[in-house]
């Protein structure tokens, strides 16, 4: 009852952050610049985990009652707070090199140059820290009226979390990217990641003083990294399927985004009852969950397919394999979930740090691939056709340059 309009509201904010991917791949700052479709997934990814991890913190505190003491409360929102912008700038940073250095590898011999570097770096960070501060505040304020209100925000937060992430992450990141772009041969964006990178010692001291969060200033890097490496193979798939098949924009951030957040919702409720002692019914759990990705999405196909979103060819055999491959995609997810959580508890990790960043990317490349691999076979078999129309696109509708 509490988590399902959670996700029911996620679903409205992946079809939008889905509508936007779609509409700014004809950007032509996405179209001159495409390692920004490499960047897309790896910032979507990393500035989700950042902010599921704290959901998924803040929860635990919320459930163990350490948000209900004023001081205790306030002293973890500024920790946290601080804490993320430390992440979102090292996090952005990394995802910006990391997606220039993919394109030099996916497009040798394309003219890149140093102020390119910099113009997807200071975009991935700025992109990073914005959205990281308006979303910071959020999920804690979030959590705390979830507390007040006798709801549990371990099903509720990370959803939400994801959601609203994934939409306000995608505006930045296109305005930064169109803002930026007019300035790409001076030292502009040089400037700006100077500026960026100064605010790194400001957030790490007032990290360092706060007791309740200090221990992962340097530490939970691991999973961070690590899951950025593992997105940006889906950013590659993306990137070279994006323009071949229709609605891939527009499908894929609620194909990954609904199984990340139901295997997500999992993982922190068994979180929690690993740090209160309680017991978690697994099966029934895994199955009320699983159970709820069908009428979720049941409402997504049915709004894509009433408002003739992504231009796609609706028919029986897409609804089928659709939803067959959300359902196997949740199913892998969920068993994920429960394995890494109970494994990293095992090996004296907290799975709030750890777990949901290797349980997302990991579902983003399971999530695409399969996609992807459907969207070929649909083709290929003569079901229903999901190929681009390539003389289609040789009109280019007026776009922001």
């Amino acid at each position: 009852m509490q988590a399902l309009p959670s996700l029911i509201i996620s679903v409205f904010g992946l079809i939008i952050a889905g509508f936007i991917m779609d509409e700014f791949q004809h950007w032509d700052v996405f179209t001159e610049t495409s390692e920004l479709f490499i960047l897309l997934p790896i910032l979507l990814n990393l500035k989700g985990n950042l902010e599921m991890n704290l959901a998924a913190r803040l929860s635990t505190s919320a459930n163990l009652g350490e948000l209900d003491y004023g001081p205790t409360r306030r002293s973890l929102v500024v920790g946290n707070l601080a804490l993320l912008q430390v992440q979102a700038l090292v996090a952005g940073a990394l995802a910006g090199i990391a997606s220039f250095a993919l394109g030099l590898v996916t497009k040798p011999g394309r003219p890149t140059s140093f102020y390119e570097s910099m113009y997807m770096t200071s975009s991935s960070m700025v992109s990073a820290s914005v959205s990281s501060a308006i979303l910071g505040l959020f999920m804690c304020a979030l959590v705390i009226l979830s507390r007040r209100f006798h709801i549990d925000p371990d099903n509720i937060a990370c959803p939400l979390a994801s959601a609203t992430g994934d939409i306000v992450t995608l505006v930045v990141l296109a305005a930064c990217a169109y803002i930026l772009r007019g300035h790409m041969d001076s030292l502009f964006s040089t400037a700006v990641f100077l500026a960026m990178s100064a605010m790194l010692p400001l957030f790490g001291f007032i990290v360092w003083k706060n007791k309740h969060v200090n221990h992962l200033l340097f530490s939970g890097w691991t999973p961070i990294i690590c899951a950025m490496i593992i997105s940006s193979l889906a950013g590659i798939v993306l990137e070279e399927y994006v323009e071949e098949f229709k609605g891939v924009a527009l499908l894929t951030p609620v194909l990954i985004g609904l199984a990340g957040n139901l295997g997500s919702i999992y993982a922190s409720r068994i979180s929690t009852c690993l740090h209160s002692k309680t017991k978690e019914d697994y099966q029934l759990v895994e199955w009320t969950l699983m159970i709820m990705n069908f009428p979720v999405q049941l409402v997504f196909l049915l709004l894509i397919w009433r408002f003739n979103m992504g231009q796609l060819d609706y028919n029986g055999w897409f609804f089928l394999t659709y939803f067959v491959v959300s359902m196997i995609c949740t199913w892998i997810c969920l068993k994920t979930a429960k394995f890494m959580t109970l494994g990293f508890w095992k090996l004296d990790y907290d799975p709030d740090n750890y777990v949901i960043p290797y349980l997302t990317a990991s579902i983003d490349v399971v999530g695409t691939v399969l996609l992807v691999a459907s969207f070929s076979w649909l083709t290929s078999s003569g079901a229903t056709n999901m190929a681009i129309d390539s003389s289609a696109t040789t009109v280019a509708t007026p776009s922001p340059s």
